[in-house]
């Protein structure tokens, strides 16, 4: 597990013990819900999941939790009839953790 955790920045602020629990919350939601993901920006990361009961709401909540641990990422969440648009983006300084996470959402999705 741990060189699944390997491109979580020292920055991050969740305590270590969380943090696979974290990526597992993450991870379940790129495998059930995940539509299409692109890179509109080298910053900025755009994901589409599929909407439903309750899923725009996790994912705020979710978005919101990661964004107290981890101040670099800005997340925006939209909404339409049965989708949910995720955008995430960074700061140059964490353009590689981006990356690395569009490709654990690509491997999440491919599930």
């Amino acid at each position: 597990m741990s060189s699944d955790l390997a491109w979580v920045p020292q920055s991050c602020t969740l305590p270590t013990e969380q943090r696979p629990l974290r990526v597992a919350e993450w991870d379940e939601l790129f495998t059930e819900r995940l539509t299409a993901l692109s890179r509109p920006e080298p910053l900025r990361l755009h994901l589409d999941l599929a909407g439903g009961p309750g899923v725009e709401e996790r994912v705020r909540d979710l978005a919101e939790r990661e964004g107290c641990c981890c101040s670099f990422f800005t997340f925006t969440v939209t909404s339409a009839e049965d989708l949910i648009g995720l955008d995430i983006a960074v700061d140059q300084r964490h353009a590689a953790v981006l990356e690395a996470l569009a490709v654990r959402t690509v491997a999440g999705g491919q599930r």
